[in-house]
């Protein structure tokens, strides 16, 4: 970015670029651990199992999407110092009611969710202790006691060491598995085999794919990225941050191929693949590597839930912020940006009332089946969220609520459209899979 003139296009003062450093690595690495989940490394497993090698290819593109998401969301928040949901809202009251009831609704289920399978890797590695229901509702409580009484920093360090735990396990398993380095780079050639399509649309829109990336903005104001000067470090935060989840992907699938293919080994869908994973690992190198494995599995888990306990938390923070306040212009959206309202709400009384909401209410699912009509809901209006979040970036992007030097070039607007297009696919897959 060339420094102009004395203010930016925002209003703001023009301050000079930060250069890109390893230093400042932290948002993305929150993100990718975030939006990581035990679900997506089963769905990866069960494509390599399936397909061997041949989809590799799908995997790297769906980092690409990732960045692109990732990148575009990051951009809106530091050129024009508003937060996603401020610009959502100048679209229209239809994105508030959209919002109001995906976030209460995924909220409930995913917290369930979430502790489930956290606690999953818990039981397997301590079959004579306490059961499901006891660990999931530990590593609830662990979860919001963290975020309750930690800010942005300590959150950001924690996220960081799971995140090494998770690479270190998984790419340890890849190598131990001997990869077959020859057909790994055939699937970097475009390929569909009979039955494939749906697995490979999963692989490049699944892994990584759902509310937390939205939350990359509020975690880079967070970080104290404020403004357009911090663009080159938030660019490379993101890649170095989807780069590690594409590796994640790769090693997942010569896991997946080489221990799982060759042996026709089915898994469980779900979570509890993983634990179906743990006992392959423990017949074929021993108890040492499943443990090991299951620890990375709780890393993968738990560093999910702690992720969307703070980063949809601060969403829903900024939501009634917004929902409270009249339209704001420019520059009073600004002021109700950036890093000190973001440490602001992280003390408010809607980050804390959601907080409780994503931890004790969905507790209650872990002993009932999940009632139908909320698993339709939920499906429903999950599913429709990535598009949701791609074409609005588009459409945010492209207007003149974004400065004329930060707004979408062909590039960007390509790779948000193929998204959108990817996802509305996903989405249409999905409705249509569920249990009506």
């Amino acid at each position: 970015m060339a420094e102009t003139s004395a203010t930016t296009e925002t209003g703001e003062p023009a301050s000079r670029p930060r250069k890109s450093s390893w230093k400042y690595i932290g948002p993305g690495i929150v993100v990718a651990a975030t939006g990581v989940g035990a679900g997506d490394l089963v769905a990866t497993l069960i494509a390599g199992s399936k397909f061997g090698y041949t989809l590799m290819w799908a995997a790297v593109i769906g980092c690409v999407v990732k960045i692109s998401l990732a990148e575009a969301a990051g951009r809106w928040h530091l050129a024009t110092g508003r937060t996603l949901f401020d610009g959502w809202r100048s679209l229209g009251p239809w994105t508030t009611v959209y919002f109001a009831i995906y976030v209460v609704v995924w909220g409930f289920i995913y917290g369930a969710t979430a502790m489930s399978s956290s606690a999953l890797p818990i039981v397997a590695l301590f079959p004579d202790g306490p059961g499901l229901k006891f660990w999931a509702i530990v590593t609830g409580v662990m979860g919001l006691a963290f975020v309750w009484f930690n800010r942005y920093a300590v959150f950001e360090k924690v996220m960081t060491v799971l995140i090494g735990i998770m690479f270190v396990v998984v790419v340890y398993v890849a190598i131990r598995v001997v990869p077959d380095v020859g057909a790994s780079f055939a699937g970097l050639l475009p390929v569909l085999p009979d039955g494939s399509l749906l697995y490979t649309l999963g692989l490049i829109g699944g892994v990584g794919g759902t509310i937390t990336m939205a939350a990359y903005g509020y975690w880079v104001n967070a970080k104290g990225w404020s403004n357009s000067s911090w663009m080159k470090v938030m660019r490379l935060d993101n890649r170095v941050a989807y780069i590690t989840t594409g590796l994640f992907v790769v090693a997942m699938l010569i896991v997946g191929a080489e221990l799982l293919h060759a042996s026709q080994i089915a898994l469980t869908s779900g979570d509890r693949g993983l634990v179906d994973l743990g006992k392959v690992l423990e017949d074929r190198f021993g108890a040492g590597t499943a443990k090991l494995f299951l620890v990375g599995f709780f890393a993968t888990s738990f560093s999910s839930l702690i992720g969307v306990w703070h980063g949809v938390s601060l969403m829903f923070a900024d939501f009634v912020e917004r929902f409270r306040a009249p339209a704001a212009g420019a520059q009073q959206a600004r002021e109700h940006a950036g890093p000190a309202a973001t440490e602001r709400q992280q003390r408010s009384l809607p980050f804390r009332a959601y907080l409780l909401w994503l931890t004790f209410p969905p507790m209650t699912l872990l002993w009932l089946d999940q009632p139908f009509g909320l698993v339709i809901a939920y499906g429903v209006l999950g599913a429709f969220f990535m598009p949701f979040l791609a074409l609005t970036l588009i459409w945010l992007l492209n207007s003149s609520r974004t400065p004329g030097e930060w707004r979408n070039g062909w590039v960007s607007n390509g790779m948000l459209a193929l998204s959108g297009l990817l996802f509305i696919v996903l989405c249409v897959q999905q409705v249509r899979d569920l249990p009506w």
